[in-house]
């Protein structure tokens, strides 16, 4: 019965993938650090069909991607609970895309650019009044914490995405207390 319920929370409309993965705000990234799971949560822009993050460079992270590109990354939002009368029926509005693919270090100057432009559009909009200059991301490639901004990008091999629709009329709302 499971496998066919989540069959049917299955997401197959790309563009409602498209515009989940641009509004949402955060992302789980997974890694294989040898025989061990490593994730950690990270800020990311979806564009062109493809996800890009960034951080220091050195790190546990970049060491885990050097030896093991392939990684998961996973966007969920949860929505809310849906209420039932049988509390077994109890569940949680949400959606979420899981991403499997390589991530692989981006060094052209111009794609590393766009991407952290992009990332300030979606964090920050509004708040830098001019276009961030190819110069100032080259300079701070090497200058942040004592090492380069690394940018990363992930190009997907498999997509998988499910919803679980809010009901409004079932939705959980909490008593207020005093």
């Amino acid at each position: 019965m499971d496998g066919v319920r989540y069959k049917i929370r299955e997401v197959l409309d790309k563009s409602r993938i498209e515009t989940f993965l641009q509004q949402a705000r955060i992302g789980h990234l997974g890694m294989v650090d040898g025989h061990l799971p490593y994730v950690v949560p990270l800020n990311f822009v979806w564009t062109n069909g493809k996800l890009y993050f960034h951080g220091a460079t050195g790190g546990r992270r970049n060491q885990v991607m050097d030896a093991n590109p392939e990684v998961c990354f996973t966007v969920c939002e949860e929505y809310g609970t849906i209420t039932d009368p049988v509390p077994a029926k109890t569940d949680t509005a949400y959606m979420s895309v899981m991403i499997f693919g390589k991530a692989q270090p981006i060094v052209d100057l111009d794609e590393a650019t766009h991407m952290l432009q992009e990332m300030m559009n979606k964090y920050v909009p509004g708040y830098f009044n001019r276009p961030l200059p190819k110069q100032h991301v080259d300079k701070y490639r090497s200058a942040v914490f004592g090492g380069p901004v690394q940018v990363y990008r992930i190009d997907p091999h498999h997509i998988t995405a499910k919803e679980n629709p809010m009901e409004e009329e079932k939705m959980f709302k909490p008593s207020k207390t005093v």
